[in-house]
């Protein structure tokens, strides 16, 4: 009986603990590059191309959302080169970028993305401004 006792104990003090556990698994990471453009080229009046500049990252902050796009879990600047990376908990993510319509004027295609446990997930993002 008192085996009994003891292992009911235990169980009640294991399972709390072996379910923190869980929810405290090591963070993966999402890196990728941000490039602005535009989806053509603009031609001048006098006929040539104009030229394209890669423009103000910190601009155009890329923001993570839950899968199901409600809920902001970050926020990353992108580098002067446009290289980003940040921690994040396992789980299934969408990239997106701040000023899309209908609110504001970037174009971008959200991508969603899995994070694994010590991996690294690499998510490139085309954004174009709108700027002709």
């Amino acid at each position: 009986m008192m085996r009994l006792k003891c292992l009911a104990l235990a169980c009640l003090f294991l399972v709390p603990i072996s379910c923190f556990a869980s929810d405290n698994a090591a963070p993966g990471f999402l890196e990728g590059r941000l490039r602005i453009l535009p989806l053509r080229e603009v031609e001048l009046a006098d006929g040539t191309p104009s030229k394209v500049s890669a423009g103000n990252y910190s601009d155009y902050p890329v923001i993570i959302l839950s899968l199901d796009g409600k809920k902001e879990i970050a926020r990353v600047t992108a580098d002067g080169n446009g290289n980003y990376r940040l921690a994040l908990p396992p789980g299934d993510y969408i990239l997106d970028v701040q000023g899309r319509p209908p609110k504001g004027h970037v174009r971008a295609k959200p991508q969603p993305f899995t994070i694994t446990s010590n991996q690294i997930a690499r998510v490139d993002m085309d954004i174009d401004t709108g700027i002709r």
